[in-house]
C-alpha cells in the first residue's frame, strides 16, 4: 500500500495537473488528496467516457507540456469505449488511465463485477492500451510513470494502471472541497425565445459560413463533431484553428472544455449537433459546473442524423436552451436567425460559458468532400498553430 500524496506527487513531477473522472471507492483518497491541492485541477465528470474526452481536449491544450489523469472504475470502461478508441486513438491524444480492479478474480466482490473483472485486461488489451498494476510500493511509483509517459510521447497514446483493492492508503476531505469551485452559485442564463417556423430555417451550411466569418483564426479554436458538421466546415475553408471530429460521436463538448480550461488564452467554440447532443447530455451539467467564459457551446439542430440516412432524432421534444441554463450556463440562446448567431460569435465574455440552439434544415451540398489530412495531421496542425500564437516553441 502507498499513500496518494507519493504518488500524486511523482505524476506532478512528471507534469500531471490535470484529473477528471467519476468516482470508485477504490480511488477515495486519490481524489481527496487531489482535491485539496490548489495548484492541481480535478473535474468531476457525469460518465467516464466525457472524462477521456476531456483529458484528450488537455492534451490537445499542450502536448507534452500539459498531462492529465482519468480515473474510473473498471465498470466505466464500457461508456469510455468510443472516445478510447476513436478520439484518443485516432488523433493521438495521450493520457494516463487509472482504472480500478473491481471483480478481480481471487477477489471477493459484488455480483454486479463478477464478469467486468476477469475481462478488464482483455478489454484494455483489445483497444491496444498497454497497462500495468497500479503500484503498491513507493520505490516502483517513478520507474511506472518513467514508463507510463515514454508510452504517451512515443505513441501519442494512453497508457493504463489498473488499480487492486486496497492500494492507496485512506485520506479524509474537508467537506468544503467535496464541490466544484467555479461558482459559489448558479450563474443566472437569459434565455431568447425560440422563433416561430414561418420562414425557411437557414442550412448547416449557412450556419457554418457565419462560423468561419465570426471566429477569428488566432485566438479561437473551433471543434467540429463528427459527421457532416465537420465536413461542410472543412469544405468552405480548411483553416489550422479548427478540429474535425470523427467517431466519439457526442464527445465534442467535453473535449473543447479539456482545451478551454487548459488555454484560458484562447476562445473555444464546440460546434455540437442534435443527435451528438442527446447521446451525452450528462456534458451540459459538467460544462455548467466548470465551464470557463472563454467557452462557447453552439448546437446546430436539424432534428435527424442527416449523415447516416436522415433518421429523425428526439430534439423537437427537447429545449436544450433551457437544459443549458439549468446547468449553470452563464447565458442560453435559441433561435432560427443567422443574424443572432453572428452577434451570439462576437459578443463579449461573460462570466461562463455561453450556449446556442440555432435551428437548421435537413440537407447538405452534395459531394461533400472529406478532410485530405488524416486526423493526426489536423491535430498536430492546430496544436502547432496555436503554440505559435502563444510563443511556445
Amino acid at each position: 500500500m502507498i499513500e496518494a500524496r507519493a504518488f500524486v506527487e511523482a505524476a506532478r513531477a512528471h507534469g500531471f495537473h490535470w484529473y477528471a473522472g467519476v468516482p470508485c471507492s477504490y480511488l477515495t483518497p486519490f481524489i481527496n488528496y487531489v482535491l485539496q491541492d490548489a495548484a492541481l485541477h480535478y473535474v468531476s465528470m457525469t460518465n467516464e467516457g466525457d472524462a477521456v474526452a476531456l483529458i484528450a481536449g488537455i492534451a490537445l491544450a499542450g502536448g507534452g507540456r500539459q498531462r492529465g489523469v482519468t480515473m474510473m472504475q473498471n465498470s466505466g470502461l464500457g461508456n469510455a469505449v468510443s472516445p478510447l478508441t476513436s478520439l484518443t486513438w485516432t488523433f493521438r491524444l495521450p493520457q494516463l488511465l487509472i482504472v480500478t480492479w473491481r471483480g478481480q478474480p481471487g477477489v471477493v466482490d459484488e455480483p454486479q463485477h463478477a464478469l467486468m473483472g476477469p475481462i478488464t485486461a482483455g478489454m484494455l488489451d483489445s483497444m491496444e492500451i498497454p497497462w500495468e498494476l497500479f503500484p503498491t510500493e513507493s520505490d516502483a511509483i517513478g520507474p511506472v510513470l518513467k514508463r507510463a509517459t515514454a508510452h504517451m510521447d512515443e505513441s501519442g497514446r494512453p497508457f493504463a494502471l489498473v488499480m487492486q483493492k486496497g492500494s492507496i492508503g485512506a485520506y479524509a476531505l474537508r467537506e468544503e472541497l467535496a464541490y466544484p469551485r467555479r461558482h459559489a452559485a448558479p450563474v443566472a442564463a437569459v434565455i431568447e425565445p425560440r422563433r416561430l417556423e414561418s420562414r425557411l430555417r437557414p442550412s448547416r451550411h449557412a450556419a457554418l459560413r457565419q462560423v468561419v466569418d465570426h471566429t477569428p483564426i488566432g485566438s479561437t479554436a473551433v471543434l467540429a463533431s463528427t459527421g457532416f458538421c465537420g465536413r461542410e466546415l472543412y469544405a468552405i475553408d480548411d483553416r489550422p484553428n479548427q478540429l474535425y471530429m470523427v467517431g466519439s460521436m457526442g464527445c465534442v463538448v467535453p473535449l473543447a472544455l479539456g482545451l478551454a480550461l487548459a488555454r484560458p488564452d484562447l476562445r473555444v467554440l464546440a460546434l455540437d449537433g442534435d443527435g451528438a447532443a442527446l447521446m451525452r447530455m450528462g456534458a451540459f451539467a459538467t460544462v455548467g459546473a466548470y465551464g470557463p467564459p472563454n467557452l462557447q457551446h453552439l448546437l446546430l439542430d436539424n432534428g435527424a442524423h442527416d449523415s447516416t440516412g436522415g433518421q429523425a432524432t428526439v430534439s423537437a421534444r427537447v429545449s436544450f436552451a433551457e437544459v443549458a441554463a439549468a446547468c449553470g450556463y452563464a447565458a442560453s440562446l435559441d433561435t432560427d436567425d443567422l443574424g443572432q448567431i453572428a452577434a451570439w460569435l462576437d459578443a463579449p465574455l461573460l462570466d461562463g460559458p455561453r450556449f446556442a440552439r440555432l435551428l437548421t434544415r435537413l440537407g447538405t451540398p452534395g459531394d461533400l468532400p472529406r478532410p485530405s489530412m488524416t486526423p493526426v495531421a489536423v491535430k498536430t496542425r492546430l496544436m502547432h498553430h496555436f503554440a505559435r500564437a502563444a510563443g511556445v516553441r
